[in-house]
């Protein structure tokens, strides 16, 4: 493990931010840290980053601190400088010893090679946030912690910067922590789920999303179809039914078993035209709203 903890708590007062935390992330993953907002995620990077002491318990990093870095979620710079002196000066901070190509690079990267030579008080937010990224990753660092990359970026930025993210797998940890949870979903390999303070739930992502949300199906039919969604609503074996347009559903069932067997009478005993009918893969939305509801 190169990063682990062991009963870390975090107090403010009479307010505990975090619950006696176990957490493991393995050399070369990317570990998505999610929650809702006051979960404890930020308070956990910091303490992780050493910028926050605990209230009590342990932190093991298994890298030099000169091989850490951390992105805050609203990255500032001075405001005279351009964007290549920026990400030049993070590397000659972090280790002077990586070329200077290098620079150049991460800009790319990050899709600020055309701005690189403008100052950055004309950032735009979303622009701030790509020149953290490149600035975090310009020293080749063993472990990075970004704290919401790309909540303030455009879909081409998001694009962008999960994509750098992407690549850092095998080559650096990274822990990532957002609220977009399909970002972490495509780029993260393990997840953690925090919830008040308390670590709900750690592990690889299809661990968590194979047998975890409640059994779904998506259901096209030819309008109308009222009959066929009334008969699926009365059924024991539905949950819920929920509209997704005007011709497809998403049925929410007790078990895939009792779905199989009671499906197609179901259906059948409407006079349903069915367009098409399966599984639904559980998202890791999903699977959040269930253990933090």
């Amino acid at each position: 493990m190169i990063v682990s903890t062991h009963q870390l708590r975090k107090e403010y007062g009479s307010t505990l931010a975090l619950c006696d935390v176990e957490l493991r992330v393995s050399s070369g993953s990317v570990y998505g840290l999610v929650g809702p907002n006051g979960a404890g995620k930020t308070t956990l990077l910091g303490i992780l980053a050493g910028l926050r002491k605990p209230t009590a318990g342990t932190v093991e990093i298994g890298v030099e601190w000169t091989k850490v870095a951390v992105l805050p979620d609203t990255p500032q710079f001075d405001p005279w400088l351009t964007g290549r002196e920026v990400v030049d000066l993070a590397r000659s901070l972090t280790d002077p010893s990586v070329p200077p190509g290098r620079v150049d690079e991460v800009l790319e990267e990050a899709g600020l090679a055309d701005a690189a030579r403008r100052t950055v008080g004309g950032y735009s937010r979303g622009m701030l946030q790509r020149l953290g990224v490149a600035s975090t990753v310009v020293g080749r660092p063993g472990l990075l912690m970004l704290d919401e990359p790309s909540s303030a970026l455009d879909p081409a930025g998001r694009r962008e910067v999960l994509d750098l993210v992407a690549r850092l797998r095998g080559e650096a940890t990274v822990i990532f922590s957002s609220h977009i949870l399909g970002d972490v979903q495509e780029v993260c390999d393990t997840v953690g789920i925090l919830r008040a303070g308390e670590l709900l739930f750690q592990g690889p992502i299809d661990a968590l999303l194979v047998g975890s949300a409640v059994p779904t199906y998506r259901l096209r039919l030819r309008p109308p179809g009222d009959a066929a969604i009334l008969a699926l609503r009365r059924a024991w074996w539905v949950r819920s039914v929920e509209a997704v347009t005007q011709e497809e559903v998403r049925i929410f069932v007790e078990s895939v078993e009792a779905a199989e067997q009671h499906m197609a009478a179901a259906l059948a005993s409407t006079d349903a035209r069915i367009v098409s009918f399966g599984p639904e893969a559980a998202t890791l939305e999903q699977v959040f709203l269930e253990l933090t509801s």
